[in-house]
């Protein structure tokens, strides 16, 4: 007999498809200096965001099956074919080592499986999927740096960069933070009575106080990404959300993080909140039917 499509809800969702609601439902919420559905940049915009989230996810979908380089590489590969700018790397960084993880397996235990057994040509395919996208690099460490030759030991180049690379350093402390911060903050969130939305917008304002963000400091230095932080942690202190001193103040934050061409953009942290996401899905911490914002 084949199966309804109220069966298929109660099924867990697919990897590939926990990648493509991830991402979208992380471009959707409304997150202050971000792009989101009322929001683009100049060379930028959200439907960006939502055709790289399509083209990546039956990528991912395949990434328990092959070597982590071969899926990043891959991945970025299709989005630049698919839009003109880097949209999703630090996403797709963070989540490839995950949809990784065989189904039968609890994440926070796979994941070290995974990592331990990266090999020299998955570090030649993640730096060539790096230079793909375009996105600044990981920073200049030396013999890791990405401008350079790819080392023959992926998470030994990740544990360089860890202290100043947020993306790099869930590589070195076995995503950690994501499992241990991100998802029980948004696990807090949702049960406090957020609306979807909302979770992510607090969320992301949590982990800006906490981890002030690394695509700032890289493009502007990190007393701004600090002074950031500091604006987080403010809007934060203001009230709750929906308060009138809470959205006034994540206006203010909004449009300080605008300013400078988008240079303060809070990128990195997006993309950890974009893989806490996709640990709910997967492991059906959130399940549809989704509500993300209020019906208009």
């Amino acid at each position: 007999m084949n199966p309804s499509p109220s069966d298929a809800l109660l099924s867990p969702l697919p990897v590939g498809q926990c990648f493509t609601l991830a991402t979208i439902m992380e471009a959707t919420a409304p997150k202050p200096g971000n792009i989101h559905r009322g929001a683009d940049f100049e060379d930028t915009s959200y439907p960006d965001f939502l055709v790289a989230a399509t083209v990546v996810g039956p990528i991912m979908e395949l990434a328990v099956e092959l070597p982590l380089g071969h899926t990043v590489l891959s991945a970025v590969k299709a989005t630049r074919a698919a839009v003109a700018t880097n949209t999703n790397l630090g996403t797709v960084l963070l989540v490839a080592p995950m949809a990784k993880v065989p189904r039968t397996k609890a994440l926070e235990r796979g994941i070290g499986d995974v990592l331990e057994k990266l090999t020299p040509q998955d570090a030649r395919d993640v730096y060539q999927a790096i230079r793909l996208a375009r996105p600044g690099g990981l920073g200049k460490v030396e013999s890791a740096d990405v401008a350079g030759e790819p080392p023959e030991d992926l998470i030994g180049a990740m544990q360089m960069a860890a202290d100043h690379d947020m993306v790099a350093r869930q590589y070195a402390c076995k995503f950690e933070d994501v499992f241990t911060t991100v998802v029980p903050w948004l696990v807090r969130a949702l049960d406090a009575g957020m609306l979807l939305a909302d979770a992510i917008v607090h969320v992301y304002l949590e982990l800006m106080s906490e981890f002030p963000d690394s695509l700032i400091a890289r493009r502007r230095g990190a007393k701004v990404a600090q002074q950031a932080s500091d604006m987080a942690a403010h809007v934060l202190a203001s009230g709750r959300p929906g308060d009138e001193d809470y959205l006034g103040a994540l206006s203010d934050l909004d449009f300080w993080l605008r300013a400078d061409g988008h240079m303060r953009n809070p990128g990195t942290t997006a993309d950890l909140v974009a893989a806490g996401l996709f640990v709910a899905l997967r492991d059906e911490i959130i399940k549809p039917p989704f509500r993300l914002v209020h019906p208009s």
